[in-house]
């Protein structure tokens, strides 16, 4: 709409609000008119604040304020998120940015951020009639549309924060010319389109994060001439090409993420000692990068966290690594990095996480890790270290709560060292090895264990009953061994104090065949549960009901028989049901129906007859799902006999 147009209406809107009467302590005319065109685009307002707009005393309104001298308007404060002195809490704008804004052409800050339900596009001319704004804050909306080119001509900005609406198009090569700008907030939108070249022109600039967009091509290398970042996070884009050589400029960059994109090439800096020296959390993971983890990295003396994971990094770990003493996590998985683990690593002394998993790793271990006293997280699962036994030394280890060592080819039983560690084990992957025997009994004394992990071995034996006693289990997965006796066990499981804690229960390709009427027992959070390839005998009890939280429910290939209980139509949030191979009898229940979210669904051979319930979701499987039960009829399967 045409600027003088846009006044009109304000002095419109003013006339029909009341009239223009003015005095020395109201706001300018055409302040208040565009004010009030602004409240007349919102539909609702949950913090009641512009239900409070009456008047013609706009500089007394909340969220407004006014330059004493002159009574123009040069702020707008209202944000989405309200503070008192007991409580935060978020309220809510319903409808659109009134071109009107522009007509405030003294504002110097716009915070309209965190109201969820502004929409609509940016004024499109919002940039060429508010030349004092230093601040514009629009984050965390429904905003739509592309980036007006002209928000590049605020000849004053210094805040820009768009991130977190729905705007799509390219990000406006006008950005360039916002030399006064110190953080620019682009994340979580629709961007498109490349990177402008021109953002090198903001020398000013602190702060650069766009992540979580759809940007593509190379990463320009004019970001070399943004020597005033401190931030830059371009992660989870679709960026490719080599990362460029420019970044070494960035003398006073701390947080450099780059992660999850398709950046390829080498990892070239830093060229010698001294540059980026600031670098303190630098994300490369999730890209095609390739070559050696060159030495230099070790001149990254500031870094506390560094994360290389699945690339194409191959090569031996540098023993470099070892200078990074003020390095707190270390993730190098899913590479094809190779040789043994250099003894520096042993230097860093604040190291609490260590991930090194799915590479090529040959053993041994160096006894220099009993020196990270700090590690809490040790992740050297699926590598050719061969290890044979579980090193004595981890169980010393003063801080080490959480070990995952799944393919390393560990053989015999399980070391019964783990029931005195230093630190409670709270998670612990010992799966895909050569583990023998019984599943020891002191394993219910691990009080605060929370992942168990012993799938894919040999362990044969019972259950152990002291498994009751782990309140604080999550997650179980023992699938693939020898196990045999009852199920029971598990879901008896004690009840903390906001009930059971199970999430994901693997039982399966087993040889349990008890304790099936135990399925629910306390633990109504499972989430996953799987059954199968076990001799399971007997009927699914009624309290299988109250598991309403389950999204995949296996008990196929077991023995289980009798009717289908009707309170699997409880399960709502299924989405996978496999009961195929068993023994189960009478009709299809009903209530099946009522199982909106299901999507993979198997009763095949089985013992099941009459007419298939007819509706969604249960008619849009495949024959395959009901074949095998011959006295079943309906559609998909042919109709039934009259």
């Amino acid at each position: 709409m045409d600027h003088q147009l846009l006044q009109v209406v304000a002095l419109l809107t003013l006339i029909a609000f009341g009239g223009t009467s003015w005095t020395i302590e109201a706001c300018s005319p055409i302040d208040l008119g565009a004010l009030m065109s602004f409240k007349n685009g919102i539909q609702k307002d949950t913090s009641g604040r512009l239900a409070k707009w009456i008047g013609a005393s706009c500089c007394k309104w909340e969220g407004i304020v006014c330059e004493n001298a002159t009574s123009r308007v040069i702020q707008i404060n209202l944000p989405g998120f309200i503070s008192t002195d007991t409580d935060l809490f978020q309220t809510q704008m319903i409808g659109r940015i009134s071109p009107s804004i522009t007509l405030l052409t003294s504002l110097e800050i716009i915070d309209l951020g965190g109201l969820v339900g502004l929409s609509g596009a940016i004024p499109n001319t919002i940039g060429l009639h508010l030349p004092k704004l230093q601040k514009l804050y629009l984050y965390g909306n429904n905003l739509t549309g592309p980036i007006p080119e002209s928000i590049g001509q605020f000849p004053n900005l210094q805040d820009l924060a768009l991130q977190e609406n729905k705007l799509w198009g390219s990000i406006p090569m006008s950005l360039g010319s916002l030399k006064s700008l110190k953080r620019l907030l682009l994340y979580s939108n629709k961007s498109s389109g490349i990177i402008p070249y021109s953002l090198g022109n903001l020398i000013n600039l602190a702060e650069l994060d766009a992540h979580d967009n759809a940007l593509v091509g190379n990463i320009p290398n004019s970001v070399g001439e943004m020597k005033a970042l401190t931030k830059l996070d371009l992660s989870n884009n679709l960026l490719s090409g080599k990362m460029p050589s420019s970044l070494t400029n960035l003398t006073v960059i701390s947080v450099l993420y780059l992660n999850t994109n398709s950046l390829e090439g080498t990892i070239s800096f830093p060229s010698r000692s001294g540059e980026m020296s600031s670098l303190s959390f630098l994300r490369l993971h999730n890209n095609l990068l390739v070559g050696n983890i060159p030495s230099n990295i070790g001149y990254l003396v500031s870094l506390q966290r560094l994360s290389l994971s699945n690339n194409k990094l191959e090569g031996v770990l540098p023993s470099s690594l070892g200078n990074l003493i003020s390095l707190t996590e270390l993730y190098l998985s899913g590479n094809f990095l190779s040789d043994q683990i250099p003894k520096s690593l042993g230097q860093l002394s604040r190291l609490i996480m260590l991930n090194i998993s799915r590479n090529l790793i040959e053993g041994p271990l160096p006894q220099e890790i009993y020196s990270l006293q700090n590690l809490q997280t040790l992740d050297l699962s699926f590598n050719h270290l061969k290890l044979s036994a579980i090193p004595k030394w981890m169980a010393n280890m003063s801080s080490l709560s959480n070990i995952y060592l799944a393919g390393c080819g560990i053989q015999g039983q399980i070391p019964d060292f783990f029931q005195t560690t230093n630190s409670p084990i709270q998670e612990l992957d010992l799966s895909v090895n050569i583990l023998s025997g019984s599943i020891p009994s002191w394993i219910g004394s691990l009080s605060q264990l929370y992942l168990l992990n012993l799938s894919r071995n040999s362990l044969y034996s019972d259950i152990p009953d002291s498994f009751r006693n782990l309140q604080d289990l999550g997650v179980l997965d023992l699938h693939s061994n020898t196990l045999t006796g009852s199920i029971a066990p598990v879901f008896d499981i004690e009840q903390g104090i906001f009930g059971g804690s199970l999430k994901f229960v693997d039982l399966s390709q087993n040889s349990f065949s008890r304790g099936i009427e135990e399925i629910a027992g306390g633990q109504h959070s499972i989430q996953f549960l799987n059954l199968s390839h076990n001799h399971l005998e007997g009927r699914l009890p009624n309290s299988i009901g109250r598991l309403n939280s389950l999204n995949s429910l296996d008990l196929s290939f077991n023995e289980l028989g009798s009717n289908m209980p009707e309170v699997l139509a409880n399960l709502t949030s299924l989405e996978i049901l496999k009961l195929q191979e068993n023994h189960f009898t009478g009709k299809i229940p009903n209530g099946f129906l009522k199982l909106l979210k299901l999507k993979e669904l198997n009763v095949s051979n089985n013992h099941l007859e009459g007419e298939i319930p007819e509706g969604k979701p249960l008619i849009d499987f495949p024959e395959s799902s009901y074949s095998g039960n011959k006295g079943l009829c309906g559609k998909p399967l042919g109709p039934c006999k009259l």
